[in-house]
């Protein structure tokens, strides 16, 4: 059992569920109580690769017999390796390494403005975002969410965001002016309620970011790292492409690793002694990130993920089929997918729970479902049955409340 947080020397900044996991190996994890779980949280799309993958293990135990960290005052043959890799597959020409998505959000902030700078025009600070949108902790990065839930407490807004509805174009029009420098949202929204941006609006918005010569800033922190079945969810569509890019979670397939991948014009603006970082792009996190492009890379292990997000999507569609009262419906692709409740869905989170499978709560009464890319069908199946036990539990106990 996990520590009261009135016993806890930590900070008591998170409800922790009372489950003290102690070992892990693909997408099962188990207590120090010997219980078996099904993981369809994966740290919350971090696990990419499951727990303890073997070639995760190896390429972090050789590296950590060699060399852990020098700083960035040197040169980084590994971040080299890894940078290009990411170039060769995305947009970007540049990138920057760092340890969190917060820390990629607060790069890719200082990124646009400095951009601006650069070319004449320091005016140009505002960065605009969408409602249900999450983008980290920091000060910058609350405020770019515009969630109050999180900003509550913590004195004056960070200046220079524009917080609009999402979905609303009209008021996207109006909002851009000569003191616009990017637009920034998530292809896929993820703390908000698996929302997917629907193409032709982010296609819209690399048009309208050209016409008035702004960038466009993705947040694929929780959708990239090929959850889709692309390497990042905004490769579907064509005519969609970023100036700068923020990335972390399953990129580092649980070790702490970031990044911010920008095109050239753009990241060449970020000179000697404009940002900095002193883990960022340490030896032990680049080794396990080439580690994880290996196998993500690889024939068909994005088609893979495809294949089996189809799947995945037409099981929890006749789930939700089977439950109305409780399910109103299925949101998501790939392996980034969840249920929009009629009942709460801490409710729902916590009944899964009793069922030993893992799940994640998300804004707008979802529940999100993001097990490990390497989850085989029949794990798929596996955890669907325990979803079929535990909405089954909820609606008899609804009718026997009702009786």
């Amino acid at each position: 059992m996990a520590p009261s947080s009135i016993n806890s020397p930590l900070y008591p900044s998170f409800a922790r569920v009372p489950l003290h996991f102690e070992r892990g190996e693909g997408v099962r994890v188990w207590t120090n109580e010997g219980d078996e779980y099904l993981d369809f949280a994966a740290g919350i799309a971090v696990n990419a690769l499951g727990h303890c993958h073997p070639k995760l293990i190896e390429a972090l135990t050789e590296q950590a017999q060699t060399l852990w960290h020098v700083s960035n005052l040197f040169e980084s043959p590994q971040q080299e390796k890894l940078a290009r890799r990411l170039c060769e597959n995305t947009f970007a020409d540049r990138v920057f390494f760092t340890n969190s998505g917060t820390e990629s959000m607060e790069c890719a902030f200082k990124t646009a403005r400095r951009y601006h700078y650069e070319n004449g025009a320091p005016e140009r600070v505002n960065i605009i975002t969408f409602s249900g949108a999450f983008h980290g902790r920091s000060l910058a990065a609350i405020t770019a969410g515009g969630n109050e839930k999180y900003m509550t407490g913590f004195g004056p807004a960070t200046g220079g965001f524009v917080h609009l509805p999402f979905g609303d174009h009209e008021a996207l029009k109006a909002a851009v002016d000569e003191t616009t420098a990017a637009i920034l949202i998530e292809p896929i929204q993820g703390e908000g309620g698996i929302r997917t941006v629907p193409h032709q609006c982010l296609r819209g918005l690399r048009e309208m970011c050209d016409e008035h010569g702004i960038l466009l800033i993705y947040d694929e922190v929780q959708c990239g790292a090929a959850r889709t079945g692309k390497f990042f969810a905004h490769q579907w569509i064509e005519g969609a492409e970023p100036d700068i890019m923020a990335v972390a979670k399953g990129i580092g397939g649980g070790f702490p690793m970031g990044a911010c991948l920008a095109s050239e014009k753009v990241g060449t603006a970020m000179g000697p002694g404009t940002h900095g970082t002193t883990y960022g792009g340490n030896p032990l996190a680049m080794a396990v990130g080439n580690a994880v492009l290996d196998v993500v890379l690889e024939d068909g292990f994005m088609q893979s993920v495809q294949d089996k997000g189809i799947i995945f999507k037409q099981k929890l569609a006749a789930l939700a089929d089977s439950y109305p009262d409780l399910i109103e419906g299925v949101r998501g692709d790939g392996l980034i997918q969840g249920f929009k409740c009629r009942a709460t869905n801490l409710d729902v989170v916590a009944a899964f729970r009793e069922q030993n499978l893992l799940s994640v709560p998300a804004g707008d009464n979802v529940v999100r479902l993001m097990p490990p890319l390497i989850v085989s069908e029949d794990e798929l199946s596996e955890a669907v049955d325990k979803m079929d036990a535990a909405l089954s539990a909820m609606s008899s106990a609804n009718l026997a409340k009702a009786g």
